[in-house]
């Protein structure tokens, strides 16, 4: 089956709100690789590759983050998977 890769950049309060260890965890779950880490503006990066289904929901779950976030926006761009990646990692 086909891989494909989604880059995000996820806008809003989603830092020190525990965003990269929920969405490592749902990554996870969803059976993705790749990776997710804050960024020195505020915002969070995550790279995800994985089935074409698992990623979309994974971007879904992005939109919404842990209870405790703010998602204002969402950015997309999707690719063919590198892979690259054989685990779902929180970068630091």
């Amino acid at each position: 089956m086909k891989r494909v890769q989604a880059s995000l950049r996820i806008k809003g309060r989603v830092q020190g709100v525990f965003f990269r260890q929920s969405a490592a965890d749902e990554a996870r779950r969803l059976g993705l690789a790749g990776y997710v880490r804050n960024l020195p503006d505020g915002d969070v990066e995550a790279v995800a590759e994985g089935k074409p289904a698992s990623v979309q929901a994974f971007v879904e779950w992005c939109q919404k983050g842990p209870p405790a976030a703010r998602v204002d926006q969402v950015q997309v761009r999707e690719a063919d998977a590198q892979n690259r990646f054989t685990a779902f990692d929180v970068e630091r």
